[in-house]
């Protein structure tokens, strides 16, 4: 890791306070990515609140969530966001084969046309850093102008977390093996 991953006896006050909170909340336990944000602790505190929401709290659900996320880890090539978030994805009930498809940078099919609409706009938003009227408008029908509004939420937030993984060196646990391919 490239900044000093902090033990709690080495903490400041604020620092302390927001890797509670985060670990005494939905999570149960600090993210990854806040071992890095604790050094700025008003921003770790920010992100996570953020976090928590947009991982648990949006109308999207946890399906269409973990498809948006995985395909942020595989965009990023975040070796732990995949690693966290391909484990969801599956408790979620995302098929298995769309998961290897999204790793191996293949199209998954897809049958729900909310996962289609989420799929596609992520994987636009990623690639061209806008979207087509065509692609929003689909989105806008499947999802509603809340969920599109989430869903580049979810989409913007797991941007910063795989930038915050991949540039501070955040990978899978000792043990554990990279579940992307390069």
């Amino acid at each position: 890791m490239r900044v000093r991953d902090l033990r709690p006896e080495e903490m400041t006050e604020a620092q302390r306070r927001v890797a509670e909170a985060s670990a005494s909340g939905k999570r149960g336990r600090m993210p990854a990515p806040l071992r890095a944000w604790l050094h700025s602790p008003e921003m770790g505190d920010r992100a996570q609140h953020l976090g928590a929401f947009l991982r648990y709290d949006t109308t999207l659900g946890p399906v269409l969530s973990e498809l948006a996320i995985l395909v942020t880890a595989r965009v990023w090539t975040s070796q732990y966001e995949w690693y966290a978030h391909e484990k969801e994805a599956r408790r979620a009930g995302i098929d298995p084969a769309v998961i290897d498809a999204i790793a191996h940078r293949r199209v998954p099919a897809l049958t729900d046309p909310r996962a289609q609409a989420v799929y596609d706009y992520a994987t636009e938003l990623h690639a061209t850093r806008t979207v087509s009227a065509a692609t929003h408008a689909g989105a806008a029908a499947a999802l509603g102008e809340t969920g599109v509004v989430e869903l580049v939420g979810v989409l913007g937030y797991y941007t910063l977390v795989a930038m915050t993984l991949n540039a501070f060196e955040i990978g899978v646990p000792e043990g554990e093996t990279p579940g992307l391919p390069a």
